[in-house]
């Protein structure tokens, strides 16, 4: 997973401003106590954020990782 594939999964599944918020501001316990964004520049894997952030708002796995095809950004 990309850092791209993120941001863009973050947007879809959260709306773009409040993925902001909590990958900003949510600590994420399951990652050592960091936020998404402090994890990912400590080099934390992108797909072990992700997880972690989706498991912390309850994300249902069935949402986590596909965007429509007409629903993504080209």
């Amino acid at each position: 997973m990309r850092r791209s594939e993120f941001t863009e999964l973050a947007d879809h599944v959260f709306g773009s401003a409040l993925a902001r918020i909590y990958t900003q501001d949510l600590v994420l316990e399951e990652i050592g106590g960091l936020t998404a964004e402090q994890a990912l520049e400590h080099g934390v894997s992108v797909r072990s954020v992700w997880t972690a952030l989706c498991d912390a708002m309850d994300v249902p796995d069935s949402e986590r990782w596909e965007i429509p095809l007409v629903q993504r950004r080209r």
